[in-house]
């Protein structure tokens, strides 16, 4: 390096990620001189952080390896992107390039489900596996999590026999704790407060549609009609980073969470964007690109079935609604879904995209998978969002 100019100091990330390039081969070297296979670096793949693109220069995203994935509440706007990016670059190369990609050979994951699952479980489980790895899936009855082990136990067991760890389960707290006492990543599939997974997909589903690798989605305005659940939660999450208007409507007495709420009115706040509330469906729709809801009656609520149907009369997402939206307007459904929640003639219409939404599981989750766990740069031009 100093015969550049021995007399120029070089740029301090130029230094960070020589240091990364040296500490990394000199510990691949050690490891040839101990029996182990050498492992070296290229330069560029040492780098710690990753700049976004010219329209984004203000934001970076730090390296995500070994980190945890429980809510987008954790992560920043350039983690948001490059996880977008991520999905989108792997969707490339895989399904249209027909690349072979397994940077995750020799990796494995234990995958818990403690809830059913159609498209989560589906989508983690054949993505890890393309990338090479080895997903392991573990229902209530496979283990003892919570039952006649502690997920103290199970969390430390589990760390020594496997690379990475999802959990889908009902409290939150519960993959909270997972992550507290696990030392490998764990990925919330799904919990009674957030579900991050499905909010990625969502967005690069939006992207898709909107088009272009220079379209962003800031100013898009985003309307939410039915429970203030997990699915509602995340989307605040991740949409409001993105400069997404957010408008929610709920029945009275199935409100947002009041920290989730506060939460999203700092992120609208801080990336000057909406964030509205009202029980009145059809005000949030009023000028909406994005319309979405989801089930009223989660997994766990069938007692409250007649209650809730009573409670949400009048938030079936059906054309008359969406004649106040946007000329333009789409609609989202996580699935899966019943006739009482979207009519017929909006779910099965052009302006649908579920079933693209659906499919966008599986590399929203192989880029959070493989984020966590390999440094990875995408080799395709990185969008907007």
């Amino acid at each position: 390096l100093g015969r550049v100019n021995p007399h120029k100091k070089l740029p301090s990330c130029v230094r960070r990620k020589f240091c990364s390039f040296l500490v990394a081969n000199m510990a691949s070297q050690l490891g040839l001189r101990l029996g182990f296979a050498p492992r070296i670096l290229p330069l560029s793949a040492c780098s710690a952080t990753r700049r976004c693109n010219s329209s984004q220069t203000s934001v970076t995203a730090k390296s995500l390896v070994g980190r945890n994935f429980l809510t987008l509440r954790d992560f920043s706007v350039g983690d948001i992107r490059h996880l977008l990016w991520v999905a989108s670059d792997l969707k490339q190369r895989i399904k249209h390039d027909k690349e072979i990609l397994t940077p995750l050979a020799g990796l494995s994951a234990a995958l818990m489900f403690q809830k059913k699952s159609t498209r989560t479980r589906m989508s983690s489980e054949t993505g890890f596996a393309l990338l090479g790895g080895h997903p392991a899936f573990l229902s209530a009855n496979d283990i003892h999590l919570g039952v006649n082990e502690t997920i103290h136990d199970t969390a430390k067991v589990l760390s020594g026999l496997t690379d990475l760890l999802l959990l889908r389960c009902d409290k939150h707290d519960e993959v909270e704790e997972l992550a507290k006492h696990a030392s490998v990543p764990v990925i919330n599939g799904l919990s009674e407060t957030y579900h991050p997974l499905q909010t990625l997909a969502d967005l690069l589903t939006l992207k898709e549609h909107y088009g272009g690798v220079k379209a962003s989605l800031s100013g898009l305005n985003m309307a939410w009609v039915g429970d203030g659940n997990n699915i509602i939660h995340s989307l605040l999450m991740g949409s409001l980073p993105l400069g997404i208007n957010m408008r929610v409507a709920t029945p009275k007495g199935y409100e947002l969470f009041p920290d989730v709420a506060k939460d999203a009115e700092q992120l609208a706040k801080k990336h000057s964007c909406q964030f509205t509330v009202t029980n009145d469906p059809r005000e949030a729709v009023r000028g909406a690109h994005v319309v979405v809801t989801d089930t009223w009656i989660s997994m766990g609520q069938e007692e409250e079935k007649a209650q809730r149907l009573k409670a949400f009369a009048g938030y079936q997402v059906d054309m008359k609604m969406c004649a106040e939206a946007a000329s333009d307007w789409v609609f989202l459904h996580c699935l899966p879904r019943k006739q009482e929640e979207v009519a017929d003639d909006v779910f099965f219409s052009p302006r649908s995209l579920v079933y693209p939404e659906a499919e966008n599981r599986k590399w929203t989750v192989m880029a959070v998978m493989l984020s966590l766990l390999r440094e990875y740069s995408p080799k395709t031009e990185q969008p907007q969002f």
